[in-house]
């Protein structure tokens, strides 16, 4: 008798489909022809001719791709200058590239920490910490969210060596800020590391975009390590780790992600490279995010965000669903946030504010979402 083994992949689709969640690809064409509040594109830099000519210059030069490891054939002069400059950009030792923002989380952590050690990650922390969490063999303690006590107290009772505090410095579904003076305050007291992902905090807070962390003055510390993305506000791809030199060090011996990944490829080092340039020489950029978030936010009816993220909780995940899908036939691309990017009975239109969107866009956008929002507000607030 024949037996599907996979059958039980219909189930689970099925589920999904009552349930409000199955998630779908859809394919964007070169012309752009929504306006856009769905993409992690902050500085608007993704298509500056600047920043285009960055990656083609650097394809012309290197070629296609970086042809191996970083430790073999796929380290070039290009991702050294660029580990040099994001360094002194943020006011870090050192960096070191690595191909993914996921992949910098992974190698960070599991390099940092293996057994024998503690690690502490707030409730809200990105699915790649998370992850970096169940790879890293140590014991791990989620904590509730930005509770600095809770922190401590898990902390002090430890009775590991080592440990480590992973948190975002932006929260990527709600937008708010982690209390990063208060966690390396406990961290340093407790004798434990503090890896903060900068995801969406750099290029958007921070004097001329320098991050989170430059803003509370924690810049250079030897107990703080910063891993970011270049996929947002830097408009390419891969991902930063930017710490002291004895780190940098330690992740090119230990990080499996860097040690057996693939080198970013040319074009996305150029694309970051030119994409900083642009920043440092306007560096008022990362205000105009803040400044359009306020907007988005007053359009939208929420409070005002401390970053370019603007969520609004719709609460079930059909709702949210129909929602992004009635902006998107009228030319606005939203964020949807289901389950489990957030918990049940919270999903939500996640806006992002872009340093370039025009007053006119906002007319558009201001149009368009009063009329998603108050049917879509109408319909959570109808008893089940």
């Amino acid at each position: 008798m024949s037996v599907d083994p996979l059958r039980w992949l219909d189930e689970r689709a099925a589920e999904r489909v009552r349930a409000g969640l199955r998630r779908e690809l859809r394919a964007r064409t070169w012309r752009g022809e929504a306006i856009d509040l769905a993409s992690n594109d902050y500085l608007g830099l993704t298509r500056h001719p600047e920043v285009v000519d960055g990656a083609v210059e650097a394809v012309r030069r290197w070629g296609a791709g970086s042809t191996g490891s970083r430790l073999v054939t796929g380290t070039t002069t290009e991702h050294e200058r660029l580990e040099a400059e994001l360094a002194e950009f943020v006011g870090a030792e050192a960096g070191l590239v690595f191909a993914s923002g996921y992949a910098a989380n992974l190698g960070a952590v599991t390099a940092l920490a293996g057994r024998g050690t503690l690690v502490v990650s707030d409730a809200g922390s990105h699915a790649s910490l998370v992850d970096a969490c169940r790879l890293s063999r140590a014991r791990v303690e989620v904590a509730p969210h930005r509770d600095v006590d809770a922190i401590d107290q898990i902390l002090f009772q430890r009775t590991e060596e080592r440990a480590l505090v992973l948190t975002d410095s932006v929260f990527s579904a709600d937008g708010d800020l982690a209390p990063l003076t208060d966690l390396h305050r406990v961290a340093r007291a407790n004798g434990a590391v503090l890896i903060v992902d900068e995801a969406h905090g750099l290029g958007v807070r921070g004097d001329g975009g320098r991050g989170l962390v430059h803003e509370h003055g924690l810049a250079g510390e030897p107990d703080l390590v910063i891993t970011a993305t270049l996929s947002k506000a830097f408009a390419a791809q891969g991902g930063i780790v930017l710490a002291s030199e004895r780190v940098r060090a330690h992740l090119i011996d230990s990080a499996r992600t860097f040690i057996f990944d693939t080198g970013l490829a040319p074009a996305a080092v150029g694309a970051a490279r030119a994409a900083l340039r642009v920043l440092r020489r306007d560096p008022d950029m990362a205000a105009r995010v803040l400044a359009r978030a306020a907007d988005l936010a007053r359009i939208a009816g929420v409070p005002e965000p401390d970053s370019a993220v603007v969520s609004v909780v719709l609460g079930e995940a059909q709702i949210a669903y129909d929602a992004a899908v009635a902006c998107r036939e009228r030319g606005l691309s939203v964020g949807c946030f289901r389950p489990p990017s957030v918990p049940e009975g919270t999903s939500r239109l996640r806006l992002t504010a872009r340093a370039n969107l025009t007053d006119a866009e906002l007319d558009i956008i201001a149009t368009v979402l009063g009329d998603v929002l108050a049917h879509a507000r109408g319909q959570a607030a109808v008893p089940a």
